[in-house]
């Protein structure tokens, strides 16, 4: 049986070793499962012990994506297995967001460097993957979002934390509409930091190995840099469609009132530009619910830290298989495939701030702590 995610450990000039974990399961492009979040985050813990190993490169096999999300097949069994009702009785969901952020955050935190390779689609988990690394690489076929909107969830694996700190109505938009950003729009908000072309990786690569690297992390960090800066192509990126109407979609998304904004950018679906028609339409089509609980969470996390929003974005995610519409999203758009799935609330009116508030209880006895107690508060 082939892995799901591979290991390699190649020598580089000097004597240290460059460390390579590539997801390996193209044909559902890439999309997390339970057992590749255990297994990558068991080996990074190995990697991060290995004095050898002075840095790591997360990439993944198929060419299309690097990660396209999580496993949605999984949670949606673990939801229909649930004949409670309550959200603490879903196993395979407390299992996999346990194991899923757990990883995220320790990206996120990993002292060593990772060079991530976002090259394809980088949706959801695939951007929980990506977001943490200290190096992230883009390229021209490069497709990032959030799309949860359109399956009844919200844009989790620390999307919340990462969306909040764009700038105003940025992040907003980008969670109700799952717009996909290419290279120059992902370098212009601060998503991703370098851009190769698929061309030249192999290249970088071989130059990885040809490089000697120093027992000193801090030094790593900064060669990396100034190789990746080697590879950056000549040509500017194209203007990305975020970057051509950013003063607009500020103007629409800015603040906090939920209905209005959804107006503003439902009214986009006659615009000119066809990236902005698809982005209104996609919210209008997508889960009312989910688009009110994004603008809530965005509001809510904007000022805790990364281990705090991981902490709330458990507690939602457990709820969304109970409370909202992630259940019928999943069936609708990626089992029977009919895509017509039928929301509720309906209508973003009924998606009130009074209804969203059941997403944010703890749903586990209340003589328990939080399964997530301990992440950030080290060893």
């Amino acid at each position: 049986m082939t892995s799901s995610v591979l290991f390699r450990e190649l020598d580089a000039a000097g004597g240290r070793k460059i460390a390579i974990a590539t997801l390996n399961a193209p044909k559902s492009l890439n999309s997390l499962t339970t057992d590749m979040c255990r297994a990558l985050a068991a080996q990074l813990s190995r990697w991060e012990a290995d004095e050898a190993i002075a840095l790591v490169v997360l990439d993944a096999e198929g060419g299309k994506a690097f990660c396209a999300g999580g496993d949605l097949q999984g949670i949606y069994q673990g939801m229909l297995a649930n004949q409670s009702g309550s959200a603490w009785d879903n196993p395979h969901a407390r299992e996999f967001f346990d194991v899923e952020y757990r990883l995220d955050y320790q990206i996120h935190t990993y002292p060593k460097p990772i060079l991530c390779w976002g090259s394809g689609i980088v949706m959801g988990g695939g951007v929980g993957l990506f977001m943490g690394a200290s190096h992230r690489v883009v390229s021209e076929t490069t497709r990032f979002a959030m799309p949860e909107v359109s399956i009844g969830l919200f844009p989790d694996v620390g999307g919340t934390w990462m969306l909040s700190r764009l700038p105003g109505g940025i992040g907003v938009f980008l969670a109700l509409t799952a717009a996909q950003l290419g290279a120059h729009d992902c370098l212009r908000l601060g998503l991703a930091d370098y851009r190769v072309e698929t061309s030249a990786w192999d290249t970088l690569l071989a130059r990885l190995l040809a490089t000697a690297w120093f027992p000193d992390v801090t030094a790593n960090h900064a060669q990396l840099r100034r190789l990746l800066l080697d590879f950056e192509p000549e040509t500017p990126a194209p203007q990305g469609p975020l970057d051509k109407h950013f003063d607009l979609i500020r103007r629409l998304c800015d603040g906090w009132d939920f209905n209005a904004i959804h107006a503003r950018i439902a009214e986009l679906a006659n615009h000119e530009d066809p990236w902005l028609q698809r982005a209104a339409r996609t919210l209008l089509a997508g889960s009312p619910g989910s688009a009110r609980l994004s603008v809530t969470l965005l509001q809510r996390v904007r000022l805790m830290s990364l281990a705090d929003v991981f902490r709330e974005e458990y507690i939602v995610s457990l709820q969304c298989g109970v409370q909202g519409d992630l259940q019928e999203g999943i069936r609708a758009l990626i089992v029977d495939k009919d895509k017509k799935p039928k929301w509720h609330p309906a209508t973003p009116g009924e998606a009130t701030e009074t209804w969203v508030q059941r997403f944010f209880q703890a749903p586990w006895p209340a003589d328990m702590t939080h399964p997530l107690a301990d992440l950030g508060q080290g060893a």
